[in-house]
């Protein structure tokens, strides 16, 4: 069974740190380009991040660019994302999601499989 499960949510002041991660189950993210979205209460999901496992391309919406780091760790099948200088409009549902073509997208109805997210709250 194709499974794709977050974690590492929570709570953080401003300015803090989190790193999320995306674990892959029933498949392996040699082909696929996995992308990070967010939702936030009120507002349409967007994309956050993205890297395409074949060649490590990476790819930042401009509101992250310089905060956050996408990496993927081939030998446990999980890419993460490093949060820092977290502001409280980074309050959201953190989803994983692949696509598999190895091209980034952040247009949501692209993607074949998503998780079930995890939530970020940048309260203080």
């Amino acid at each position: 069974q194709l499974q794709l499960v977050e974690s590492g949510g929570g709570l953080v002041q401003p300015g803090g740190s989190l790193r999320l991660s995306c674990a892959a189950s029933g498949f392996t993210l040699d082909y696929y380009a996995i992308v990070w979205f967010r939702q936030a209460p009120g507002k349409e999901r967007e994309g956050v991040s993205c890297i395409v496992s074949t060649d490590g391309s990476t790819y930042y919406a401009g509101s992250v660019k310089g905060r956050f780091t996408i990496s993927r760790d081939n030998a446990k099948n999980t890419v993460s994302l490093q949060m820092n200088s977290l502001k409280p409009e980074d309050t959201a549902v953190y989803y994983c999601a692949v696509r598999e073509t190895p091209q980034c997208t952040f247009y949501a109805y692209g993607m074949d499989y998503w998780g079930k997210g995890t939530l970020v709250t940048v309260s203080s």
